[in-house]
């Protein structure tokens, strides 16, 4: 199975699809409010919180901490119009602070935001967006009293095997859940550019075997303990299947990035302090004469960067980076995904047919 991904974002279509046309269409987007789909969302969340009793061997009943979990978590999580496209959120604070992903708020600056305590959507607008990371802030114009803020947990704790609810809007039907458990951890996803994705490479994403849908963006991947883990950003496809979403295998941004980079928006109006490693060029795969990748030309070393500080300039090609092969740009992009700003790494390249090696300090991107 390939890599490629399906972002979670519901587009609204002017054909009355059903949802189980749109679960068959899900690279083209799927329908949003006022379709046939959105029209069953009460009894579909109905159905979806109805686990079986399971007993678990404190003998505790599995079905009543499902009930617990969604009754604790799903009133933090919130409905995002766009304009063009329909996504998830998550109450980040009482202030009316909501992060998402970024490919969920596009280039739009206001936003229709249907929350729990609210029947009529309310009025929000960008605080910021970071792309790099694939998330974004929003905040409510006029925060409602009752506003429920989510329980954010801890990203060391969380370790496969682990039962999670993803809470959303998937195809549009509002407060749905779905389970599953955390099937991998550390996970380095890149993101496609096409419609409307970010093109992002992120990370320590954790693998969900929970159902991710194009509306799930966004939204929370919560634990037992009603504490959310991850934002439920992408679902994996298939293209031996005609690029359909592969069943069971999804990802969400660790709850350790989430705040990270959400904390800094709200107090700075940006991120100041990514965490994440750069070299401080723009780059495009090159081909061998074989017509395979062979390396990264340089197009730009951003002036005052790592690159350029260590004498890496444009026409250059990147081929190595801290003994490790690099052959296209998104190779490189998951290398400097799992490095840290500050760090010293050894950049093999070559300069016409010279090949050269250099101790780069990485910056923050």
């Amino acid at each position: 199975m390939d890599a490629s991904l399906l972002r979670g974002r519901a587009r609204r279509l002017l054909l009355p699809l059903t949802a189980g046309v749109c679960a068959v269409a899900l690279a083209g987007g799927c329908s949003g409010p006022g379709s046939p789909a959105a029209s069953s969302a009460e009894s579909d969340a109905d159905t979806t919180t109805q686990a079986a009793a399971v007993q678990r061997a404190d003998g505790d009943d599995l079905q009543s901490d499902y009930e617990s979990v969604i009754k604790n978590a799903l009133p933090s999580v919130v409905q995002i119009d766009a304009g063009d496209a329909l996504g998830s959120g998550i109450v980040y604070d009482d202030k009316g602070h909501i992060v998402t992903n970024a490919h969920v708020v596009g280039k739009g600056k206001t936003f229709k935001v249907t929350v729990a305590t609210q029947e009529q959507p309310l009025q929000a607008r960008l605080v910021s967006s970071f792309p790099q990371q694939d998330l974004a802030v929003i905040e409510l114009e006029n925060p409602p009293s009752g506003l429920k803020a989510a329980k954010f947990g801890d990203s060391s704790k969380v370790a496969v095997g682990q039962i999670v609810l993803a809470m959303g809007s998937p195809l549009g039907l509002s407060s749905s859940v779905t389970q599953g458990i955390v099937s991998a951890v550390g996970r380095t996803v890149s993101e496609s550019e096409s419609g409307g994705g970010t093109g992002a490479t992120i990370a320590n994403m954790v693998q969900t075997s929970a159902a991710i849908n194009p509306g799930n963006s966004g939204g929370a991947l919560v634990n037992l303990d009603s504490e959310v883990i991850g934002i439920p950003t992408l679902a994996a496809s298939d293209p031996q299947m005609g690029n359909s979403a592969a069943p069971g295998i999804g990802f969400a941004i660790p709850v350790s990035m989430v705040k990270t980079v959400a904390d800094q928006i709200i107090k700075n109006g940006k991120v100041t302090n990514s965490g994440r490693a750069a070299l401080g060029i723009t780059g495009r795969t090159v081909l061998g004469d074989d017509f395979q990748p062979e390396g990264v030309a340089v197009v730009t070393a951003v002036k005052g960067g790592a690159a350029a500080a260590a004498g890496i300039k444009s026409g250059d090609i990147i081929t190595k980076l801290g003994g490790r092969r690099v052959t296209t740009i998104d190779s490189l992009s998951e290398m400097l995904a799992s490095d840290k700003p500050g760090q010293k790494v050894q950049v093999g390249y070559t300069r016409g047919s010279s090949a050269k090696t250099v101790q780069v300090t990485l910056g923050d991107m």
